[in-house]
């Protein structure tokens, strides 16, 4: 019952509010924090602008927009639970190499794509598309490997804008974007900005690349048989390896002309790093509010994100950190997520299980934050010119630390191995050597410095993808060209079927005319000889 209310309601509240704006229908469905916050920052603001948003989640937002329709898709408690030990099993391996990372972090996102596949079949989503009332005019997904879900775009007829917390390395090929590997970083390198790289960079960069497109091909087989699974063979739907030509812009988590590197782009690639960050902070929490202002030496936040638990982390590590933080001058915020079993008390720590970051962030006061090097996290560093201490755990985290630490925004340490002397080391090296608070505040300036905001940005293309009916002028036409065509094989073949005709040909006549030389000119010798014989007889 409580299913079809919830239908009822928003089959009410779309036909009340379709005179107002457009009709956006977001589909949410990741199992990581990260990734929603970025695209819940991404449902404010349109609603702030007006239009009538309509979210789909798994995960339960930590905040709501008053003028957001949210739908709480039900996920298996066993479901949330599997995920979270396949993510605590990753803190417990070496995942400093980012390559390495990558690859062990398959089991996890293959696991984790299954169950996104299971939230497709729930009835709140087929009836979405399948209940006649229901009326949108744009489809925003969040992207997390899963463009099956690209199906629904197409059961309701509408244009798709696709939303990804990565850079255009990571997802612009589906878009025609270049593949320049001579010269453009994979996400896995770091490379000095402005710096070309050598013949060694130049490999391990086209080995990495090669490495992640092998990475997405495997994704790709497991995502083409759960499309199979929840759609079969459904005559309105296209094949999975078409469902992407449907695409009208992805918004990319990233900011190319400050953060790097510098690369060619599509129109339909958007660049909108820095969505999720507010132009004015909220207010914190009073309890916040006060421990940050009282803090004369300054304060830390230290949160390894919404996915790493407490019970993920050894006890020993855990009171590692404890034994260091809690003998320092400068206060603590520490993300911690069961408040019952807190590392220890000391009046300089504050544990909370949930944290602003964007807006502790933005606190004068905040001097540190010792950070898991999520891309959202590591994005609100930068905007707020705060340096870094960076823990990466899997996924990414290994390679955003690496060009954090090359920027020399801060400096990276092994969570697997840390010892107190090292982590304090670490810590005192980034509070008191200015070069790292001087060189992220000169980011922060660069970061903010663009024509249009992320925010401006992000509602004038969802607004122009809306006014010209999905905006298939500004698509690239490599996305309709066959691997063959987009790069000129045929072409190629040709060319080299030609030549290879040619040169049989040449050969073939030269051959002839050489047979021919040679008979004629052996032709006169016979008769001289034929004659002698004769005369002789």
């Amino acid at each position: 019952m409580a299913g079809i209310s919830r239908c009822l309601a928003l089959h009410i509240v779309l036909l009340l509010a379709g005179a107002h704006g457009a009709n956006i229908l977001g589909l949410f469905t990741s199992l990581s924090p990260s990734h929603l916050v970025i695209q819940m920052s991404m449902a404010r603001i349109l609603a702030e602008q007006g239009h009538n948003m309509t979210v789909v989640t798994v995960l339960k937002p930590p905040s709501l927009h008053k003028n957001i329709n949210h739908i709480l898709v039900p996920m298996n408690e066993d479901t949330l639970s599997t995920f979270s030990s396949l993510v605590g099993g990753m803190t417990k391996t070496d995942n400093s190499n980012a390559i390495v990372s990558m690859f062990r972090s398959l089991k996890v996102i293959s696991e984790a794509f299954s169950k996104m596949g299971d939230v497709m079949k729930q009835p709140l989503i087929r009836d979405l598309y399948e209940h006649a009332d229901n009326k949108f005019d744009l489809v925003l997904m969040g992207y997390f490997m899963n463009s099956y879900q690209l199906a629904v775009a197409h059961k309701l007829k509408v244009p798709v804008v696709v939303a990804v917390s990565n850079p255009p390395s990571f997802l612009g090929y589906v878009l025609g974007n270049p593949w320049e590997v001579s010269y453009v970083p994979a996400m896995n390198m770091a490379i000095e900005s402005g710096q070309s790289m050598g013949i060694g960079h130049r490999a391990l960069n086209l080995l990495g690349s090669l490495g992640s497109r092998l990475f997405m091909y495997v994704i790709e087989l497991k995502n083409t048989k759960i499309y199979r699974e929840i759609y079969g063979n459904d005559p309105t739907l296209p094949s999975y390896e078409d469902l992407n030509k449907n695409i009208s812009l992805i918004f990319f988590a990233s900011h190319g002309i400050s953060e790097g590197p510098i690369r060619p782009n599509v129109p339909a690639v958007i660049e909108v790093g820095g969505i999720q960050v507010k132009e004015q902070p909220d207010a914190l929490p009073e309890n916040m509010e006060k421990f940050l202002s009282e803090a004369p030496q300054g304060a830390i936040l230290l949160s390894l994100g919404s996915n790493v638990k407490q019970d993920h982390l050894s006890t020993d590590t855990v009171q590692k950190m404890y034994n260091v933080l809690s003998k320092l001058q400068q206060k603590v915020i520490w993300k911690w997520d069961d408040l019952e079993n807190v590392p220890g008390r000391s009046e300089n720590i504050l544990y909370s299980k949930w944290v602003p970051q964007d807006d502790v962030l933005a606190h004068p006061n905040l001097t540190l934050f010792i950070t898991h090097a999520g891309k959202g996290g590591i994005t609100e560093a930068q905007y707020h010119g705060k340096p870094m201490l960076a823990l990466p755990v899997f996924g990414d985290q290994p390679a955003n630390a690496d060009v954090m630490v090359r920027q020399g925004f801060g400096l990276k340490q092994s969570l697997l191995t840390l010892e107190e002397d090292s982590f304090l080391q670490g810590i005192r090296e980034v509070l008191e050597n200015p070069k790292y608070a001087n060189a992220v505040k000169s980011f922060s300036t660069l970061y903010r410095d663009r024509p249009m905001s992320a925010r401006e940005s992000l509602i004038y293309w969802v607004e122009y993808v809306m006014r010209y009916h999905g905006a298939a002028h500004i698509q690239s036409p490599v996305v309709h060209m066959s691997y063959i065509a987009a790069h000129n094989l045929d072409v190629y073949a040709v060319i080299l079927g030609t030549i290879v005709a040619l040169c049989f040909i040449t050969k073939l006549v030269f051959g002839l005319v050489f047979r021919k030389l040679r008979q004629s000119s052996g032709k006169p010798k016979v008769n001289q000889q034929r004659k002698l014989k004769k005369k002789q007889s």
